[in-house]
């Protein structure tokens, strides 16, 4: 395992801002805390790294956030709500989405040394990284992620609202499903959905993947799906994007939702209160996720707490048209 800058100041008895202002000359110190220092890394075998120095400089008044990709709704409604916390803090925003960049890695190590702390989305950094994070003392706060040591989590509720959703369709009696954007890996809020749907449905709901969650790639899938011999009685998507593209597919295939196909989603995006038919889906906080981000990540910046925190917050069923029946709201 690497050493540390922490581990080096507590060999020499100093504290990290000394062994940084020793090692890069940015600082007045005396010359035999030069010596312990130079001295403790040497026996350590320490070589500094621009994350670990800049970490050891003091605070920037910045937060970064890292996200997979910034497009769509779900992205923007989680930021402006971190935004407009971090603003009333007095923080700045710097954003890395690692779509389609290389070294990821080395891009997060040189964001993380340019701020305070850090929000990260799900799975975006790779394990070994997160750790790497943690042990270097990063402030972290992850959103839509199972509870980690060292670290803030944040989720919205899965598996209740899926079953709940899932039952609710039954009791049409409809009989045939299908899940539209079936996770591509299982550590996930997709799966958390898949997994609260097939727990009510079993054998009769099958999973279709897309390759993105979008509302082309949800057109697509469900044109597929829906232009076959076993067309489903009712899709149940991923998010309401592939919903969305859903909705399109059957109508260029000329069925009509709910008659033909009753069609779900989640999130309760804008568009899916104004699509036609209106969308039955799961409403799931968003904007309250981001701001109750920022708000975590500036209580471990600003040591009102040093203990992680892991909070779930609540969804809603919510039922329109598309699934054939009485709008109604039920809270999971």
């Amino acid at each position: 395992m690497d050493v540390t800058i922490y581990e080096v100041a507590k060999r020499a008895g100093v504290s990290i801002a000394t062994v940084s202002r020793a090692l890069r000359g940015t600082g007045p110190v005396a010359a035999k805390t030069r010596e312990k220092v130079l001295k403790a890394v040497e026996e350590l075998n320490f070589t500094p790294s621009r994350l670990g120095v800049s970490l050891a400089e003091g605070r920037h008044a910045a937060n970064g956030i890292v996200f997979p990709d910034l497009a769509g709704p779900y992205y923007t409604e989680v930021l402006l709500g971190y935004e407009e916390v971090a603003s009333e803090l007095g923080r700045s925003v710097v954003i890395l989405s690692t779509k389609g960049r290389t070294k990821v890695n080395d891009l997060i190590k040189d964001l993380a040394g340019r701020v305070d702390g850090l929000l990260i989305f799900g799975h975006t950094v790779p394990e070994p990284l997160v750790a790497e994070l943690v042990r270097l003392g990063v402030r972290l706060v992850f959103i839509s992620r199972e509870p980690l040591p060292g670290a803030d989590t944040l989720r919205s509720e899965n598996t209740a609202s899926a079953h709940a959703l899932a039952a609710h369709l039954t009791g049409h009696g409809y009989e045939r499903f299908a899940f539209l954007g079936a996770p591509l890996t299982s550590q996930d809020d997709v799966d958390e959905r898949w997994q609260g749907v097939r727990s009510a449905l079993g054998g009769a709901i099958e999973a279709v993947p897309t390759r993105e969650y979008t509302v082309d790639c949800g057109f697509e899938a469900a044109r597929d799906l829906l232009g076959g011999r076993n067309r489903p009685e009712a899709i149940v998507c991923s998010d309401d994007e592939v919903a969305l593209g859903a909705l399109l597919a059957a109508e260029q295939l000329g069925l009509d939702v709910p008659g033909d196909v009753a069609v779900t989603g989640w999130d309760d995006i804008m568009a899916a209160r104004h699509s036609r038919p209106a969308l039955t889906t799961v409403r799931q906080p968003m904007r309250e996720l981001g701001a109750r981000a920022a708000r975590a990540l500036d209580e471990l910046i600003t040591g009102v707490r040093d203990t992680p925190r892991h909070l779930i917050l609540t969804t809603e069923l919510v039922v329109r048209s598309s699934c054939g029946h009485h709008p109604q709201e039920v809270s999971t």
